[in-house]
Order: structure tokens, then sequence, then C-alpha cells
């Protein structure tokens, strides 16, 4: 796997509607999207912040490409809003595993028709069904989503606020 160099800049963090980010320099995020291969969808990257270092991801928003920066990212580097910081940044080839829940898993076994209409599902829409039911704290949550899932996948109802297409 390719070990591509860090790209170093400064920005101002700046802030839309309660999430700060920084803007990339033209050439930079030319160079990330060359890297990775792609203009369109998010980007993982790997970055430093005054030298603190960590996996995010480079989406566009609003017509922008944005690199947010949450708290801990923020709170690490002792950055605030309004800040100037001296960011690294680099391409992250490697892929984020969402994992499965051991309930979702088995009822996609048990039901053909809607595990074979989930692996026609974009990875994002897969990772998103999965992070929400991994995420669920109680195991009757757990139960009754999955069962909401599925009958999403059949084309039954509505799940995260969708229909299926």
């Amino acid at each position: 796997m390719a070990d591509f160099p860090f790209l170093k800049f400064s920005a101002k963090i700046e802030i839309i509607g309660i999430n700060p980010f920084v803007f990339l320099p033209k050439h930079i995020l030319s160079s990330l999207m060359e890297q990775a291969k792609t203009d369109k969808g998010k980007i993982r990257v790997t970055l430093k912040i005054d030298g603190f270092q960590f996996t995010q991801t480079l989406v566009k928003y609003s017509g922008e490409w944005r690199l947010y920066l949450n708290t801990p990212m923020r709170k690490a580097a002792k950055k605030e809003v309004g800040d100037r910081a001296n960011f690294e940044i680099k391409f992250n080839p490697e892929k984020k595993i969402q994992p499965i829940s051991l309930e979702l898993k088995a009822a996609l076994e048990k039901n053909k028709k809607a595990k074979a209409k989930f692996e026609t599902l974009s990875p994002s829409l897969q990772n998103e069904i999965m992070r929400y039911i991994v995420g669920l704290k109680s195991e009757e949550s757990k139960k009754e989503n999955v069962i909401r899932a599925i009958q999403y996948l059949l084309g039954k109802t509505k799940f995260l606020g969708r229909e299926i297409e």
C-alpha cells in the first residue's frame, strides 16, 4: 500500500452552523483528490493539527470541500474557532470498516431477499444502517430495529427516514 507524504498548510478555523472546519488550499485539495482517485463522495485523510495526529474524512458540503474539526481534535491542539492552526494532511487509503451487529447479520442470513437488497445498497447507506443498529443500547431496541431494517430492505416500511430505492 502506498504511503503518501504529508502536505503542509496553515488555515483559520471557521464554523458553519455548529461545525468547526477549515478550507484546504486548492493545490492541496487537488493533490488529495488525485491520490484518492476521486473528486466525489468522502476522502479519508490522516491529519496533524499543530503536531497532534487524527484520522478524519474530508467532505463536500454546500458546494465546498471542508475538513471538519471535532472537539477532541481542537482540544488536543488547544485551538478554537477563529484561531489559526498549522496542518499536515495526507490521503489515508485504509477503508473504514463499520462493524455489523450480530443481530443484523443473523437476520440477513435468514432472509436471502433482504440480504440481496442490502448488498445492492451504497456502501454509505450500508454503513449508516450498521452504525445505527450497533449504536443502540438496549437489546430490545436492537431487536426491534433489526426487524424494521429487514422490513425496509423488503420494501415494506421506511427506515431511518428513507424509502427503499
